[in-house]
């Protein structure tokens, strides 16, 4: 296990009425004016919005509205939401919804207490913002773990780049799987596939060798994929719900990343397939991934082996590393197929196969991967995934 310092910000309130436990105690803290960040009118429908906004209201709160967060946050959007801040003086900001909203009211808290472009700062300058605006995070959709951690996925839509930007820590997470039983049940369980490729891509980065921080990463897998066939037969089992609600916090809270260079590569490229065409994250996840990972097991074998035998339960009698490795990826594309989200791109309604070679161009090829990609090879992926 590589060296690690390990330090974490977030309270989290898990369970049922966590919101009424939280809020009244972290807000006390706050200034008077909070803004509520969400995105479509989902929160109102399901009577969320008017319950915090009735916590917020019984601490003597001013509500300010921050609406309309698209499913892949904008730039555009984090500076609209970071103007508003200044203009009504808000003290707070407070995110209810999925990883999108949490993700832009990072940048917000950032943007807000800056003149600095923050683009700017961080992909041209490498500098990244020490002060913010203090938030809180009330999780309506799991599967991202956006509230556990302070990076957020944001589209720049000038310079078509869909990529990390480090934001603001939460001081607080409300975390309350009733909060998620409105959800359509196909985003439900794209969101618990991204906890799933979370575990998967920290797991396979290095160092190689088995360490704890492994051997959790294999349990999380293990609940995810058990708990996405739980609701499979139920979609409203609670205990379901409950279970990868915090597998979701727990693949991106840091613990199964402690000592390790994650590999995230099935990520960047989906960011970029995101950047240009706006698609659903799970679902580019599952596509990419089975593609991605035949291409590179050979230059992680082992890794690749012991997650077929450890978390998809398959027997390693008379197998040799490399056909584990095969039955694990085998095992992984079955899954997809049974929990109903798409094999391809065109089965994801893509119809632009032009924009592939710019994705290729442009995403990150990261470190942590096992095998050293080149573009060729990410457009040969990409084209497979068609």
């Amino acid at each position: 296990m590589n060296d690690f310092i390990y330090s974490y910000p977030v309270k989290v309130y898990f369970g049922e009425k966590a919101a009424a436990k939280a809020l009244p105690a972290e807000l006390a803290k706050a200034g008077k004016t909070v803004r509520v960040a969400y995105g479509g009118g989902s929160v109102k429908r399901s009577g969320v919005y008017d319950e915090i906004c009735g916590y917020l209201k019984e601490a003597g709160k001013e509500v300010v509205d921050f609406s309309g967060i698209m499913p892949n946050p904008t730039y555009k959007k984090v500076q609209e939401g970071a103007a508003l801040v200044k203009e009504k003086g808000v003290d707070f900001i407070l995110a209810v919804g999925g990883g999108s909203v949490i993700d832009c009211c990072k940048i917000i808290a950032a943007q807000a207490v800056t003149e600095k472009d923050i683009w700017e700062m961080e992909f041209k300058d490498h500098v990244y913002p020490t002060e913010f605006l203090p938030m809180g995070a009330i999780v309506t959709a799991s599967g991202t773990g956006a509230e556990m951690n302070n990076g957020a996925v944001i589209t720049n839509e000038e310079t078509k780049e869909k990529a990390g930007v480090l934001g603001a820590y939460a001081n607080f997470a409300v975390l309350d799987p009733e909060y998620t039983m409105s959800l359509p049940d196909r985003q439900v369980i794209s969101g618990a596939f991204d906890t799933l490729s979370h575990s998967m891509e920290t797991y396979l980065g290095s160092p190689r060798d088995v360490t704890l921080s492994d051997e959790i990463a294999e349990a999380v897998m293990r609940n995810v994929i058990r708990n996405i066939r739980v609701l499979l037969k139920d979609m409203k089992d609670k205990k379901a719900r409950t279970e990868l609600m915090w597998a979701s916090a727990m693949a991106e809270n840091g613990i199964l990343k402690i000592g390790k260079v994650t590999d995230f590569q099935a990520h960047q490229i989906e960011h970029q397939l995101g950047a240009y065409t706006d698609c659903n994250h799970g679902q580019g996840l599952a596509v990419i991934h089975p593609v991605l990972y035949l291409h590179m097991y050979k230059d992680g074998v082992e890794q690749f082996a012991r997650m077929a035998e450890q978390v998809w339960g398959i027997p390693s009698d008379g197998k040799t590393p490399e056909e584990l490795a095969e039955a694990g990826i085998r095992a992984l594309t079955e899954f997809i197929q049974e929990i109903g989200l798409p094999s391809t791109f065109t089965e994801m309604g893509l119809t632009d196969k032009s924009v592939l070679k710019k994705v290729a161009d442009t995403c990150n090829l990261t470190a942590g991967c096992c095998k050293k990609l080149t573009r060729e090879e990410v457009l040969e992926i990409l084209e497979e995934c068609w």
